[in-house]
């Protein structure tokens, strides 16, 4: 009892000191600040304060949330496999790959002319790349070409020694060719593994390389075209066909041209980026009404100059070049007569339906003035274009510089062609001559494609300088808080 007491007495004496401030959360009571509550919940930075009361710099203030925001950030960083442009040695190496797709066509020409085309009778794109290694190899291997058409009615009195410089010529051809392949497939595969080409320059890539295999599928189907008697007309020169030969010239000028437009392409993207204001100020002005019917005639004119190169692998299909070797005269005028350019004899229909286009097609009269017409075509147009750019005030005024330039290498290399291609009919077809006179239609390709680089605008390109632009007023713009 005495210790019951003795314990409230004790409580009396402490009650006064127990007020209601002891049982109050002083900082539940002080004023609600929504951006202080954001900064601490949010992780917005904060500039801290030297000493010497300057800024020097952001301060991140960590959070949950904060932490959640970076991680999905970084997530969505990763899941994107593909960059926004690019790299520089992406489009040298397109360029480079251009190139020997340029040396293997002149070289396709040259075993055509040669005649050494058929020399391998056989496709075999594994164990065929070496050439026979002994005696009884190089036996086996004349044996099946003297059961070709071309050693029966041509070459019946080859040699071994002859036969070996044709074969050489074409297994090199079929060897270049091979290289043509892995030296794109692998660098393609890399260059993608590693991140260093754009998503659509991935698709485009990826494009080329099927076009490069069924490219060697159309080489084989063209030799075979002429190891069978049926495909010509008996007693006829053993020939390929003139549709598989221009199908497999075209698919390499198609590849070529790829290769050297997306090279071009990365070079010039990266040049833009470089200088976003610059770039505007060219896009403004090669979008000008002005230019409109120069861009559109630089179009036209590279479809033109490609019709005419495919043209040209019909005349070398029919051995056309070795007719009618005189300029501008085709005989007794500037055409051979009607009945010569549409014959009866290349028509396979009894009602004669299909006359005009077999003529056009398998007539070697008619198959050469096409060329001629189409040659003539291209280089009237391209010379009609020089003029327009030269003697046009306003085209004067307001094409770049880049683009005039452009347009006298396109008439450098239009004279230079329009010349090979007559001392090469003048002459019989010369080997020399006819070399130079296909890779100068493929160089002349190629001035029309750089002309065109120079006059398009590309459309990736501006979105991706627009977007530059975007970020970067964006950047300018953002307050410091």
């Amino acid at each position: 009892m005495a210790s019951t007491v003795q314990m409230m007495s004790m409580i009396r004496r402490a009650a006064p000191r127990l007020t209601r401030n002891y049982f109050t959360c002083h900082h539940a009571c002080k004023p609600f600040n929504a951006s202080q509550q954001s900064k601490r919940l949010f992780g917005t930075s904060v500039p801290r304060v030297s000493s010497d009361g300057l800024l020097s710099g952001p301060s991140q203030v960590a959070s949950p949330i904060a932490n959640i925001n970076k991680s999905l950030r970084s997530s969505q960083q990763k899941a994107k496999f593909f960059p926004e442009t690019s790299d520089k040695s992406v489009a040298y190496w397109l360029l480079g790959s251009a190139a020997s797709v340029f040396g293997i066509v002149v070289f396709g020409g040259l075993t055509r002319l040669t005649e050494s085309g058929l020399s391998i009778t056989e496709w075999r794109p594994v164990t065929g790349s070496l050439p026979p290694r002994n005696v009884e190899d190089w036996a086996a291997e004349f044996a099946k070409y003297r059961s070709s058409p071309e050693f029966k009615l041509l070459n019946p009195h080859m040699t071994l020694d002859e036969f070996k410089s044709i074969y050489y010529m074409e297994w090199t051809h079929r060897i270049w060719g091979r290289v043509v392949g892995m030296s794109f497939l692998l660098p393609a595969a890399y260059f993608i593994a590693r991140r260093k080409v754009s998503a659509p320059t991935a698709g485009k890539i990826m494009g080329i390389a099927g076009l490069i295999g069924f490219q060697g599928f159309l080489g084989w189907w063209m030799v075979k075209s002429g190891l069978k008697d049926d495909l010509f007309a008996p007693g006829s020169h053993p020939r390929v066909s003139q549709y598989r030969l221009t199908a497999h010239l075209g698919t390499a000028f198609l590849c070529y041209t790829a290769m050297l437009w997306n090279g071009l392409s990365i070079l010039r993207e990266h040049k833009l980026l470089a200088d976003p204001q610059a770039a505007v100020k060219l896009f403004e002005r090669l979008r000008r009404p002005e230019l409109r019917v120069f861009r559109r005639s630089v179009g036209a004119l590279a479809a033109l100059v490609f019709c005419t190169a495919m043209s040209g692998g019909l005349v070398a299909g029919l051995d056309a070049g070795l007719i009618y070797n005189e300029f501008p005269y085709m005989g007794l005028g500037l055409t051979p007569p009607k009945s010569e350019l549409f014959s009866d004899f290349y028509s396979h229909t009894p009602d004669k339906s299909d006359i005009w286009w077999r003529n056009a097609l398998e007539n070697p009269s008619l198959v050469q003035l096409d060329h001629r017409i189409l040659a003539t075509t291209t280089f009237t147009s391209v010379t009609g274009l020089w003029a327009y750019t030269k003697f046009s005030p306003a085209l004067r005024k307001m094409l770049p510089v880049a683009c005039k330039k452009g347009m006298h290498g396109v008439v450098g290399f239009v004279s230079l062609q329009v010349a090979l291609g007559i001392t090469t009919l003048l002459y019989l077809v010369p080997l020399p001559l006819a070399s130079a006179h296909q890779a100068g239609s493929l160089a002349l390709l190629s001035s029309v494609i750089i002309l065109g680089g120079r006059t398009w605008v590309p459309a990736r390109a501006a979105r991706l300088v627009n977007q530059r632009l975007a970020r970067s007023a964006q950047t300018s713009t953002r307050p410091l808080t």
